[in-house]
């Protein structure tokens, strides 16, 4: 196993990705999507954290979060998320054939891959970049064809506050948004 070591600012502001088992497409199903914002909402009552930005995708997700300026615990923010919705939606979705001897032993189901993968914001100009791969992944993995046709996100909160306008992202140089957050992508 690799010598992995997380971010860990106290306060500091994240980019994540995670990613179901498999990649299973079920994270835009209405009985997912409510048990997510439920998890969401019963971590931050005793672990609190501001989300910036999300997108949910069939398979994946990707945030952009802010943790109190004296924890740097997302790690466990996430397993709680994870086990909530798990146990919200774990007896359908489960698939007894996908669980291993490690799954068994760690007590996990097949709805979500084990890690995560993060990534400290370094500042604005990092923030930006961020905030628009994370909007503008519904267009790039060929969802929707303009970022305003996925309703899965927080674009259309940032349209009403000024930040996008609607037709944000009608652009023709799809590298400008980079390719980072989502492993073994090109």
């Amino acid at each position: 196993m690799s010598n992995y070591r997380r971010a860990n600012t106290k306060g500091g502001t994240y980019f994540f990705t995670v990613v179901t088992y498999r990649r299973q497409r079920f994270l835009c199903d209405e009985k997912v999507r409510n048990a997510i914002r439920a998890g969401i909402m019963a971590t931050q009552s005793t672990h609190p954290f501001t989300i910036d930005a999300w997108v949910l995708l069939p398979d994946h997700l990707h945030c952009l979060w802010t943790l109190p300026l004296d924890d740097a615990d997302f790690g466990i923010r996430w397993a709680m998320i994870k086990r909530y919705v798990t146990k919200q939606c774990g007896p359908e979705l489960k698939h007894d054939g996908w669980m291993s001897p490690s799954k068994h032993n760690r007590k996990e189901s097949t709805l979500w891959q084990r890690r995560f993968w993060e990534h400290q914001i370094r500042d604005e100009m990092d923030y930006e970049r961020h905030m628009n791969y994370l909007h503008y992944n519904p267009v790039k993995h060929g969802m929707v064809e303009k970022v305003v046709a996925w309703p899965h996100s927080t674009f259309h909160r940032y349209v009403r506050q000024g930040v996008y306008e609607m037709g944000w992202a009608g652009v023709t140089n799809v590298q400008e948004f980079g390719n980072f957050g989502e492993p073994g992508e090109k």
